[in-house]
């Protein structure tokens, strides 16, 4: 085994002139209220790792161009649509006009495990919430169904980007499969 160079790397990934054409998993992912500049960054480049659909941001999350963003995000913010909405309410109730599954990334008393959503589930919206609050109570009353992250430690929670990159991996997962069994 060996380390791949950066030539290597580079041969593998997408071209930026074919990013209109790129095979997206459709998931559109709602961000609202995120405070810190580089969890921003940091949903972005996780975005663009999966190639989703597109990236809301709403509320008071901050928005490029940013300096602080560019710097976890690493150029995603040129590679993943993206959109800014003062509120995510309407939002949500356009996506799920057009038949997606609002899904929120949340502790809640009717969560699921993050990695027990079927393929039925797609196309969806993943709705991820502040750092300290987690998704709004009138987010999650939007939702068909809430994930959540099964913790094993003293702490209740992740990190809201750290957390984002573990479920949304795992929906690549399930939108892969299916495409494969097709």
């Amino acid at each position: 085994m060996r380390k791949l160079t950066h030539d290597e790397i580079a041969s593998k990934r997408l071209a930026k002139d074919s990013l209109p054409q790129a095979n997206r998993i459709p998931v559109v992912v709602i961000v609202d209220n995120v405070r810190s500049l580089y969890n921003v960054g940091s949903i972005f480049r996780t975005s663009d790792g999966a190639m989703i659909e597109k990236l809301i941001l709403t509320g008071f999350t901050p928005y490029p161009p940013r300096k602080e963003i560019e710097k976890t995000a690493l150029g995603a913010t040129e590679s993943i649509p993206w959109e800014y909405y003062r509120s995510p309410l309407e939002v949500v109730s356009q996506y799920k006009t057009q038949g997606y599954k609002i899904v929120c990334l949340e502790q809640t008393d009717a969560s699921i495990p993050y990695y027990s959503l079927s393929q039925d589930h797609f196309p969806l919206c993943l709705i991820i919430g502040n750092e300290i609050t987690g998704v709004s109570k009138a987010l999650i009353e939007l939702c068909d169904a809430a994930i959540d992250i099964p913790m094993f430690g003293i702490k209740q929670s992740l990190n809201v980007g750290v957390a984002y990159g573990i479920a949304l991996f795992e929906l690549c997962k399930i939108w892969r499969e299916r495409n494969v069994n097709a």
